[in-house]
C-alpha cells in the first residue's frame, strides 16, 4: 500500500516552482559521501541542483543520465549536482549506483534528516540553489517533458552575475 501511495506521488509531478517572494535560504546539510563528508555550504559560490533520491524510485533512474549531462554541460560555469540518497540501507544505494554513470557528488542520509529539513513531499525532489545559498526553484518527480524547463532554470541562475 505504501508503495502505491508513493507511486501516486511520483506520478503527479509538479512543474518547476519559481519563488515569487524573496528566495529562502537553503537549509545546510552535512552528509557522508564515498570518502569523507560534504556540506552544502561548501558549495557556496556555485549554482547547485540538490536532488533527493532512493534506489526504489523509478523516476530517479531516469534522472541520473540527465543530471550527468547537466553537470557535464555547465560545470565550467560554476554548476554542481548534489544527489542525496535516502535509503535506510546503504547497500541498496551502492547497488543502484553500480549500474549508473555518475559524474556528480552523491551523499548518503540514512536517517532522513535532510529530507525533513527540506520538507520533501515526493521522490525524487530537487531544489535549485543560487550562488548565495538561496532556493530559487523546487521540483517533485522527473519526466522527460520537464527537462527543458529545468535546464532553463539552471541557465537562468548561471547567467546571474555572482556579485548579485
Amino acid at each position: 500500500m505504501r508503495k502505491i501511495l508513493l507511486y501516486l506521488l511520483f506520478a503527479v509531478s509538479l512543474t518547476v516552482q519559481h519563488a515569487t517572494a524573496a528566495p529562502n535560504k537553503a537549509p545546510d546539510i552535512k552528509l557522508p559521501v564515498a570518502s569523507g563528508t560534504i556540506q552544502l555550504d561548501d558549495l557556496s559560490g556555485k549554482v547547485v541542483y540538490l536532488d533527493f533520491w532512493a534506489s526504489w524510485c523509478q523516476p530517479c533512474k531516469q534522472s541520473f543520465p540527465w543530471m550527468n549531462q547537466m553537470k557535464q554541460n555547465y560545470a565550467d560555469r560554476g554548476f554542481e549536482v548534489l544527489a542525496v540518497n535516502l535509503d535506510k540501507d546503504r547497500a541498496l544505494a551502492d547497488q543502484f549506483l553500480s549500474k549508473m554513470d555518475v559524474n556528480f557528488i552523491v551523499a548518503f542520509d540514512q536517517n532522513g534528516q535532510s529530507a525533513s529539513d527540506y520538507k520533501l513531499k515526493g521522490m525524487p525532489s530537487s531544489f535549485l540553489i543560487d550562488r548565495h545559498g538561496s532556493i530559487h526553484a523546487a521540483h517533485i518527480g522527473f519526466r522527460d517533458e520537464d527537462k527543458k524547463q529545468l535546464e532553463q532554470a539552471i541557465i537562468d541562475l548561471l547567467n546571474v552575475r555572482p556579485d548579485r
